[in-house]
């Protein structure tokens, strides 16, 4: 199969003209083309172009809006509101993360609260913005309810990303960002589209039973990793970035939605921690001590999270990102086409 190397800036361009040929405005263009890309250059494919289809259709549908000018508000507390008015999360988040790094430098700590977004991406390109920033982060949100409680059988959780990132000046940060359920369900419609079964104890099917079958699984639930940890960890995430924030829950996301096959609508919330202002008046650097963890894990063989990621990255900010004949068609065809394509 013919393959077609891009570099990261050429691959960034197509894809924000397909925004932008859609009607989103640069803002929004320019902040998905960025997330998509990286997920591509990082070797994520369950989060690269094969996303830019699902954000189309949720525009096509008017579930998003795609010129949405969303609104930072802060006070002198330690959280800084959000209000995406409808629009992607991830312009909303670049936005309103100045105001979260300032917050987190004077107080030692803030919050971000997202209201009113849709949001598809990984979480792993906003924590990595803040540990640019020398900053400590977390993320979660919840979805829509495609996850099945541990013991029961119908959907009830989504599949509630939560990430994680150290800053370690110097090198690359340590960040790890999974979903609460067994895979994403991107994993689950890449196995769909390749033919391939899942593995067992991913997924029941509508009638609640075990399956491998990707299709079955789509239209029944996932399942927490873990087991009860998992679930436990992802109703949390119900409660935190749901709940309490004022925003909906993956149930309510899906009633609203009315679809799994477009981006849900819901809230976001993050958490930075600036480690030097925890740490103030004990013995040690933090960042220091945090690099002997890090040495003693990679020293018994182990593999830090992202490491793959990071690897990935490197080779395509030297080489570029390959894409096969079936990817660059399906580039040209929503350029030319748009909305109507999807």
């Amino acid at each position: 199969m013919t393959e077609t190397t891009l570099t990261i800036s050429e691959l960034t361009e197509r894809v924000r003209e397909i925004f932008e040929r859609s009607g989103l405005t640069p803002l929004h263009a320019g902040a998905l083309a960025r997330v998509i890309v990286a997920g591509e250059r990082d070797a994520c494919k369950s989060h690269g172009i094969y996303r830019i289809e699902g954000c189309l259709r949720t525009v096509k549908a008017g579930k998003v809006s795609p010129d949405a000018e969303p609104d930072v508000a802060t006070d002198d507390t330690a959280i800084v509101r959000v209000d995406a008015k409808g629009g992607f999360s991830v312009a909303a988040f670049e936005m309103g993360v100045p105001a979260l790094a300032e917050r987190t430098q004077k107080l030692g700590m803030a919050a971000m609260v997202i209201n009113d977004c849709t949001h598809f991406s990984a979480l792993w390109p906003e924590i990595e913005m803040l540990t640019e920033r020398n900053l400590v982060g977390m993320a979660m949100c919840p979805s829509y309810a495609s996850v099945a409680p541990t013991g029961g059988t119908e959907a009830l959780f989504g599949t509630n990303p939560f990430a994680f990132g150290w800053p370690r000046p110097g090198n690359d940060p340590y960040v790890f960002d999974f979903a609460t359920s067994v895979a994403a369900r991107g994993e689950i419609e890449l196995h769909r589209r390749a033919g391939d079964q899942l593995p067992e104890g991913w997924a029941v099917d509508a009638d609640g039973n075990p399956t491998t079958d990707p299709q079955a699984a789509l239209d029944g639930a996932m399942l927490p990793f873990g087991g009860h940890k998992g679930s436990a960890i992802s109703a949390m995430i119900e409660l935190m970035a749901g709940v309490m924030i004022g925003d909906l829950t993956s149930p309510e996301s899906l009633a609203k939605l009315g679809m799994t096959t477009l981006s849900p609508s819901h809230g976001e919330l993050i958490l930075a921690f600036d480690p030097a202002r925890f740490a103030a008046g004990r013995a040690g650097d933090p960042m220091a001590r945090a690099e002997t963890l890090f040495d003693a894990i990679t020293g018994q063989g182990a593999r830090l999270p992202s490491q793959r990621r990071f690897a990935a990255r490197k080779k395509a900010q030297a080489d570029g990102v390959t894409l096969n004949a079936d990817e660059m068609a399906m580039l040209e065809r929503l350029k030319a086409e748009g909305l109507n394509a999807v």
